[in-house]
């Protein structure tokens, strides 16, 4: 009996901290739009290409921001992590200066280039919302 009641009580609190949020979703699942990608290659084009390169697959001294390395790199992380990252490095002449908007937009863009399907929501600015949201570089089944 304390065996069935102690799997009872695990199994309802899984329930119920998916039910408050905690539960995670994947960039698989449509977590931005073509809109907010187009908006993120703007941005791109002004603060990133010049040293990751215009495909984003990296350059001499600047790492690929798509791609296998990236992915095995990133692959189990939130995105609130790759937020934070790039929102205090990037970009390498003026760290800090991307808004929130201008760093979730690079990141649509990112996850466009990485042949991640969009969807009909676009990615959050609030780092609470984006760590709930893993990066997963392989396509699962």
């Amino acid at each position: 009996m304390r065996g069935w009641l102690t799997s009872y009580m695990l199994a309802t609190g899984v329930v119920l901290a998916a039910a408050q949020g905690g539960a995670t979703r994947s960039v698989w699942e449509g977590v931005y739009t073509e809109a907010q990608a187009a908006r993120g290659e703007a941005v791109s084009e002004e603060q990133c290409v010049r040293c990751h390169g215009a495909t984003l697959a990296g350059a001499e001294a600047a790492p690929a921001l798509v791609g296998a390395v990236f992915n095995s790199s990133w692959d189990g992380v939130p995105l609130g992590e790759l937020a934070q990252r790039i929102r205090d490095s990037m970009p390498l002449d003026a760290p800090g200066s991307l808004s929130r908007r201008q760093t979730v937009e690079v990141m649509a863009y990112m996850l466009k280039r990485g042949s991640i399907p969009a969807g009909t929501t676009e990615l959050p600015t609030d780092t609470g919302a984006l760590d709930q949201i893993t990066f997963v570089g392989i396509r699962p089944q």
